[in-house]
C-alpha cells in the first residue's frame, strides 16, 4: 500500500496550495500521520504530524504558515500551505510517523518560484 498524495503545484511566493493524501490503510484512525519533503541535494524530513486524537506538531520552518488535518472517516490528510517562500519547494510525501518504508509513494511536487 502506498499512500498517494496530490495538490502540488507551481505558485508564487505568497501563495498558498493545498495537499490531499489518501492513506488506504488499517486503523487509519489509530495512526500518527505526517507531512515529510525532500528538497533538491537535501533528505526528506518531516515538517508536520498529528496524532490520532488530532494534537499536531509543526517544524520552525513552516510555522504559522502550515495546518495540517485528518478526516478518519474518509482516511485523508490535508495540508493547508499559505504564504509559501521558494525554500518550500520540494517533493511532498505523506506517511505514518515513524515512517513505514512501504508507505512512501511519489508525492506531489511543489515548487515555489521567487
Amino acid at each position: 500500500v502506498q499512500l498517494q498524495a496530490s495538490g502540488g503545484g507551481l505558485v508564487h511566493t505568497g501563495g498558498s496550495l493545498r495537499l490531499s493524501c489518501v492513506a488506504s490503510i488499517s486503523i487509519f484512525g489509530f495512526k500518527h500521520m505526517g507531512w515529510y519533503r525532500q528538497a533538491p541535494g537535501k533528505q526528506r524530513e518531516l515538517i508536520t504530524s498529528i496524532t490520532a486524537a488530532g494534537g499536531t506538531n509543526l517544524a520552525d520552518s513552516v510555522k504559522g504558515r502550515f495546518t495540517i488535518s485528518r478526516d478518519n472517516s474518509e482516511k485523508m490528510v490535508y495540508l493547508q500551505m499559505n504564504s509559501l517562500k521558494p525554500e518550500d519547494t520540494a517533493v511532498y510525501y505523506c506517511n505514518v510517523v515513524p515512517s513505514w518504508p512501504d508507505y512512501w509513494g511519489q508525492g506531489t511536487q511543489v515548487t515555489v518560484s521567487s
